[in-house]
């Protein structure tokens, strides 16, 4: 009997360690969902906290017979106008957090509980509204101030004829600008977030029917994989996306006029806009786009072809005609004709320098006018232009530094340069000139030839997205010449480009539109 009590007993007792042990687990699991209910509460404050150490960042508690609302807003990025007219009248009339979707006037509200979609969008401009002593559910309301500049005439491809409207640094307001010109729902507009500090929103433009996916999803890619901190403008993403970065040659357009980038998405290119750049970028592209100025399709073909003749002849004008002089002055005098001898020589009497330090002042001078003038204010760079490229220019032959022969090549030379529409290639040409300044006075023309091989090259080997660089000449393309070195007349451009791979190929049916004519003419008469 005794073994059978002890046994009895024993069971008990395990039973009532059992008990025990179960409570204190019990006791423990709701001690730590109550720290992290504790913790959960308390981490919007402890946000708050951190956020509030910026003086421009405001805090407030309104108190009404329903509900008690706490405020918090950056001072320097709301609009007050919007706070006191749309929502704080209306918080009265609200008595939770859940019906100010309801009950504001506003546009974008957004009710949520995630800390980092809190912090993102008050610098974005957006004002946070939560329950006092209940901070679980937040509300979200986008009252941030437009400080944007008005639409204005394009400063850098100025045009006589056609638009005189230019990109702002206001996103929305620049794809209203493309969408005003392409009113249709296949324009697409994907937005991507770049810059681990700048959080700089990007759109990429296309026409979903159009354009070639793989060119969109290069795009994309591309943007999605930057690893960078700050992206302000559109001309750090053109370095950081396009195919060869060390290539002095741009390989995406870089413009400001809307009509240019909806021309260019109808042809089946990509379109890239940022927001706080005036600025948009157009890939993929060619080398001879950047001499085709928007203006030639508001022109007679004839007209139009002709001036994008004298934009080519510039470039290589720009180019050769310097390094040219200095090869045949130092080893080619067998090249000159004999009634231009003696004017060389008697230009070049007196003047103690050789002809590559001779064209190296004048050219050096020539690039301190250009930074000069484009660093100064408009009116004071303008006359600082004029008047020292003719004090100096005077003073140099004057002083026997520099032949009056040179002075007037390097002047046509720089003043060909600015025939470029497209700024950055025009940075280009007067970069590459140097290299064969060097060459022309190491081994005169055959260095020239040498330089003009290499440059061939490498434009040869580049690509834009992907695509080859020089095309229609190489691969070559017969069908896209129409609009290359010359412009054809509109009728013959019923295809859209070949460098594009579009998915729709005809622009319109060139058949159809000659049968209409004739019909119209036999039924008018005229």
């Amino acid at each position: 009997m005794r073994k059978r009590y002890e046994k009895l007993l024993a069971i008990e007792n395990e039973k009532g360690q059992e008990a025990k042990k179960n409570s204190q687990e019990a006791n423990r699991k709701s001690e730590n969902d109550t720290g992290t209910e504790k913790k959960n509460e308390n981490s919007l404050s402890n946000q708050l906290i951190d956020i509030s150490t910026s003086n421009d960042f405001k805090q407030l508690t309104l108190d009404f017979d329903s509900c008690s609302f706490c405020i918090g807003y950056y001072t320097t990025l709301v609009d007050k106008e919007i706070i006191h007219r749309d929502i704080f009248p209306y918080l009265k009339a609200s008595d939770s957090i859940s019906a100010l979707p309801l009950v504001l006037p506003i546009e974008k509200v957004i009710v949520t509980t995630d800390l980092s979609k809190i912090k993102e969008n008050l610098l974005k401009g957006f004002i946070l509204i939560y329950e006092k002593n209940k901070e679980t559910e937040v509300c979200l309301v986008k009252a941030s101030v437009e400080n944007t500049r008005q639409v204005s005439l394009p400063e850098v491809e100025f045009s006589v004829v056609g638009p005189k409207e230019a990109f702002v640094e206001s996103l929305d307001t620049n794809i209203n600008l493309v969408r005003k010109r392409l009113p249709i729902p296949e324009l697409v507009a994907k937005d991507i977030i770049v810059g681990k500090l700048s959080k700089t929103k990007v759109s990429v433009l296309f026409i979903d029917g159009i354009a070639n996916q793989e060119n969109v999803n290069t795009v994309i890619q591309r943007l999605s994989t930057l690893d960078f901190d700050q992206i302000n403008d559109s001309s750090i993403i053109t370095q950081l996306i396009q195919d060869n970065q060390n290539s002095p040659f741009p390989q995406l357009i870089d413009t400001e006029r809307p009509d240019r980038i909806a021309a260019a998405l109808g042809e089946g290119k990509v379109a890239i806009l940022v927001d706080g750049a005036p600025h948009g970028l157009i890939g993929p592209t060619t080398l001879f786009e950047f001499f085709s100025a928007f203006e030639d399709y508001f022109l007679n073909w004839t007209v139009a072809s002709f001036f994008r003749l004298v934009r080519f002849f510039a470039v290589l004008f720009s180019i050769l005609i310097t390094p040219i002089y200095v090869a045949v002055i130092t080893y080619h005098y067998e090249l000159i004709p004999k009634d231009l001898v003696n004017t060389l020589v008697i230009s070049r009497s007196g003047i103690p320098l050789p002809p590559i330090l001779e064209a190296l002042i004048l050219e050096l001078a020539i690039e301190l006018l250009r930074e000069a003038g484009a660093r100064l204010p408009t009116k004071v760079g303008q006359t600082i232009g004029i008047v020292g490229g003719i004090v100096i220019g005077t003073a140099s032959v004057e002083a026997g530094l520099t032949s009056n022969v040179l002075l007037i090549i390097v002047a046509l030379a720089a003043l060909a340069s600015f025939t470029t529409p497209v700024y950055q290639m025009g940075n280009t040409i007067r970069l590459i000139r140097f290299p064969f300044l060097f060459m022309a006075h190491i081994i005169g023309l055959l260095g020239v030839a040498i330089s003009f091989c290499c440059l061939l090259i490498h434009l040869l080997k580049l690509t834009s997205l992907g695509r080859p660089f020089l095309e229609p000449f190489y691969p070559p393309r017969m069908k896209d010449l129409k609009d290359s070195l010359i412009r054809l007349p509109f009728s013959f451009q019923s295809k859209r480009p070949i460098q594009e791979q579009t998915e729709k190929t005809d622009r319109f049916s060139a058949k159809k539109a000659k049968k209409k004519k004739e019909q119209a003419k036999k039924k008018h008469g005229f």
